[in-house]
């Protein structure tokens, strides 16, 4: 899956948002597991780093001005929540004053924890580097006035072409922006309608477009909330597609790693274990039923009865080996 994430939605994670670091951690999964291929433009880059501190800024002068009204009627200060509400306004004014004198350090050290996941997304993705040409055809497309573009900026324009050039025919992009040069006139929701018609005139594929990564997880990855479910999704997913013995044996030997399966993850593993064929022909295998089964002793609770039923009537527990030392024939 080809992925491009314009610089707004990298931006809101050093403002308000309702988008959570956990959705970048998710990102990354999907990165280092090779399910998606983000394509990172240098003026992705370069536009992120000169609008951290702006973005910074301006949310700090928020949390600022934002303040408690620490005045009530006198009637109110015969009950008793009075001296609580007192008291927690005391202590919200302390913990601010906290937070902001330890945070401006690690805004300068570039070392937020958004800092260091973004960082992060960078460094495993890469980042394509603009030429001569590109910006040459950014600048006509500007001067013709052609979309994207605001005011006397050329750099969306830069990143348009550098996709049309980079990403290869015939295979759709995901594009996640909350800028609204890419939404459609009529419909916000939508993608821009010029630039959805010369996509598929030039690449004969498809825009599928989101305003955030939450949507797009939301969309792609319903039931997932944390990246380590996400990762198990990732395992899961391939052992449902697993065509051969050597497939399904390294994605059960990867799942058979992890904690904490949820009872629609672990229903997925056990309903392959016997519709498979390429995981049921080895389930006697000595390490495959062993995985199996201890799966099976931790989330046997978990299981819908009937692919319980089906399990337990299918692939049978091997028993141990007994212990040589005691037969001496």
């Amino acid at each position: 899956m080809n992925i491009f994430i314009d610089t707004n939605v990298y931006l809101k994670f050093f403002h308000y948002s309702n988008d959570e670091l956990e959705e970048l951690r998710k990102l990354i999964v999907l990165i280092e597991q090779g399910e998606i291929n983000l394509i990172i433009p240098r003026q992705v880059y370069n536009e992120y780093v000169r609008n951290r501190e702006v973005k910074i800024a301006d949310a700090l002068r928020t949390f600022k001005a934002d303040k408690l009204n620490n005045a009530f009627p006198i009637f109110l200060k015969e009950y008793p929540e009075y001296a609580i509400m007192k008291k927690a306004i005391q202590e919200y004014q302390t913990s601010k004053k906290k937070i902001l004198e330890n945070i401006l350090t690690e805004i300068e050290n570039y070392s937020l924890k958004a800092d260091e996941i973004i960082n992060e997304i960078f460094e495993k993705s890469g980042l394509l580097a603009h030429n001569e040409e590109l910006i040459a055809r950014a600048k006509v497309r500007y001067d013709l006035g052609n979309p994207p573009g605001k005011g006397n900026s050329y750099g969306d324009a830069l990143n348009w072409e550098t996709l049309l050039v980079i990403c290869p025919p015939e295979k759709d992009l995901t594009f996640i922006s909350d800028d609204k040069d890419y939404f459609s006139e009529i419909d916000n929701s939508k993608f821009n309608k010029y630039l959805n018609r010369e996509w598929r005139t030039t690449k004969n594929s498809e825009i599928i477009f989101y305003k955030s990564l939450s949507e797009f997880f939301k969309n792609k990855y319903p039931k997932i909330k944390l990246a380590s479910d996400l990762q198990k999704d990732v395992y899961i997913e391939r052992l449902e597609n697993s065509g051969t013995f050597r497939d399904s044996r390294h994605n059960l030997y990867k799942l058979s790693q992890f904690e904490d399966f949820t009872s629609d993850q672990i229903n997925r593993i056990f309903f392959q274990a016997f519709s498979n064929s390429q995981i049921y022909w080895i389930s006697e295998d000595e390490d495959i039923n062993e995985i199996l089964y201890n799966l099976y002793d931790k989330y046997k609770d978990k299981l819908d009865d009937t692919i319980l039923m089906e399990f337990e009537s299918k692939i049978k527990r091997i028993p141990e080996a007994e212990n040589e030392d005691e037969y001496p024939f």
